[in-house]
């Protein structure tokens, strides 16, 4: 086990050491899209890229949020044959804080943990070669998206 020191040391050690093995601007937040997200995630037990689609503030109203998971299940089949066959949508994802959003994400199927450094170069080459795959299916169909 690992003190909350070291676990946090352990954490910041990887996304420092992934930022300097693959350096790229990442969209992550950047979508241009209230609500729609990138996302990484590597914690003691799992790994997976997401594209998280949560709440929107209420002035562009929920309507819009149920647009845009109807459009990227409209483009499922796209980003399934041509990016990321094995991608999992879920419109009803819960959060381990209990919040619900909907997403479409993909995990990696390996035993993994941030907390063994010998997992690591993997998931870095997990999240390098899909994330590149999600943002570029992403910047082919955002404006359908938007719309």
């Amino acid at each position: 086990m690992f003190s909350k020191e070291e676990s946090r040391l352990l954490r910041q050690e990887f996304w420092t050491s992934f930022g300097k093995s693959f350096p790229r601007k990442w969209l992550l937040y950047n979508t241009k899209i209230k609500g729609l997200s990138f996302k990484f995630h590597f914690d003691t037990k799992s790994a997976l890229i997401a594209l998280d689609l949560e709440d929107v503030p209420i002035a562009i109203g929920m309507d819009n949020q149920i647009n845009y998971w109807e459009k990227l299940v409209a483009l499922k089949s796209i980003l399934k044959t041509d990016y990321l066959p094995d991608a999992i949508y879920e419109e009803a994802y819960y959060l381990d804080n209990g919040k619900e959003i909907s997403r479409i994400y993909l995990p990696l199927d390996a035993k993994v943990s941030i907390h063994n450094k010998n997992t690591w170069q993997m998931v870095m080459e997990f999240f390098n070669t899909n994330m590149i795959l999600f943002e570029a299916f992403f910047e082919e169909y955002k404006d359908v998206i938007k719309s």
